[in-house]
């Protein structure tokens, strides 16, 4: 039987609004225990900071420089997140030695698959060292190493939960999980068990950053302002015809690729209820590239509070006989959900098991990854069994 371990995932998504902490016991296969989880925002000067780096990144064409901000970023990022686990420990009773290992994704800053290049800001060995857990981080790389598109990660999680979910939940499949984040994702369990994943179009990105440039705010709380505006049917019709829906391969999507209208196209809020409505059109958009329609749409990731949004997926699904539903409906937490995998991934990574496979991010062939951090600071920092 394979060992049950205690592990910490650490997730700073592509909204730049925070870390998600969660705890996790799992052998990295079927069995999954979740456990207390907890969020912590990060302040406005240092959003600032993320967002200078993203464009400081833009420069970068080898996956070790740091030009600009970013080397001190990726130090200012590695220690906010120990903090993070030191309060997240302290709250909830637990000793670092109660923790296996921590899966920490960092900060993505760069993401060209095409390119076979991929940048998350982090330290492992800063954060094994400041926190005295080992850590397992770079979990993207190697999938690009061997021709895939380094993303999504999550898929091997979410089938496992699907496999637990089939025990505990009555739910039509075919079953989709989708993250709506910064970027959005997809990760299809067809009734065969195939696991099929990929990014299925802009996020939250679009939204946020429309109202912070226009109404000063980080994100449309709720879809408040959206819901005060109206489609603006061309404005749509522009971002749903872009080729990325059409194409016959799926690829991952940089922050970058999809950019918000010009202040001149839309209100405020129009802007904000057009862009809500392409959120959740891509979705089903992208969904036509899966094999078999999906009967029941898990929704995880910050783009589930709004409202508009979920209403819009509700009514598109329902067009194909099929559900969008909240992950809370059926007992997960879709705001911790990436961060649980990423603990998940590294329990994996220890085993040598698979994070990604040809179905979920075009690798040749089923690969491991991640590099590990030992606690000895005198001890190597070495590139996990498939890396």
């Amino acid at each position: 039987m394979a060992e049950i371990k205690t592990a910490i995932g650490l997730m700073s998504g592509t909204s730049l609004d925070g870390i998600d902490v969660a705890l996790l016991r799992t052998d990295g296969r079927g069995h999954v225990e979740q456990g207390p989880s907890m969020g912590i925002a990060y302040d406005p000067v240092f959003r600032n900071r993320l967002k200078q780096a993203l464009d400081d990144a833009k420069a970068i064409v080898e996956r070790s420089q740091r030009p600009g901000v970013l080397a001190d970023v990726e130090e200012q990022l590695t220690l906010r997140h120990a903090d993070a686990i030191d309060r997240f420990l302290k709250e909830n009773s637990i000793l670092p030695g109660d923790v296996d290992v921590v899966g920490f994704h960092g900060q993505t800053v760069l993401h060209r698959p095409d390119m076979a290049l991929t940048v998350q800001l982090g330290d492992g060995q800063l954060l094994a060292r400041k926190t005295g857990i080992a850590v397992v981080y770079d979990m993207r790389a190697n999938d690009m190493v061997h021709g895939g598109q380094g993303a999504p990660l999550i898929p091997v999680y979410h089938a496992a939960l699907a496999a637990m979910l089939s025990t505990t939940a009555a739910i039509r499949g075919p079953v989709t999980f989708v993250n709506i984040g910064g970027i959005s994702n997809l990760t299809f369990i067809g009734t065969d068990g195939a696991i099929i994943a990929y990014d299925s179009g802009p996020g939250n990105a679009l939204i946020d950053q429309w109202v912070e440039a226009h109404a000063g705010i980080p994100y449309d709380q709720g879809g408040m302002i959206a819901s005060e505006g109206g489609v603006i049917a061309a404005l749509s019709d522009r971002y749903l015809s872009n080729a990325f829906f059409t194409a016959r391969k799926r690829r991952s999507l940089d922050r970058n690729d999809f950019q918000p209208p010009e202040g001149c196209e839309a209100s405020l809020a129009d802007g904000a209820r057009t862009l809500a409505h392409v959120t959740a059109a891509a979705i089903l958009k992208s969904a036509g590239h899966l094999p078999e329609v999906p009967k029941t749409y898990i929704i995880c990731g910050g783009g589930r509070l709004n409202r508009i949004i979920m209403a819009d997926l509700s009514a598109l699904a329902a067009q194909q006989n099929a559900v969008a539903i909240p992950a809370e409906t059926v007992g997960l937490n879709g705001d911790t959900m990436e961060a649980e995998a990423w603990a998940y991934l590294a329990v994996r990574s220890l085993a040598g098991l698979p994070l990604t496979l040809p179905g979920t991010t075009g690798v040749r062939e089923a690969v491991s990854g991640g590099v590990f951090a030992a606690v000895d600071p005198t001890a190597s920092v070495a590139p996990m069994p498939g890396g």
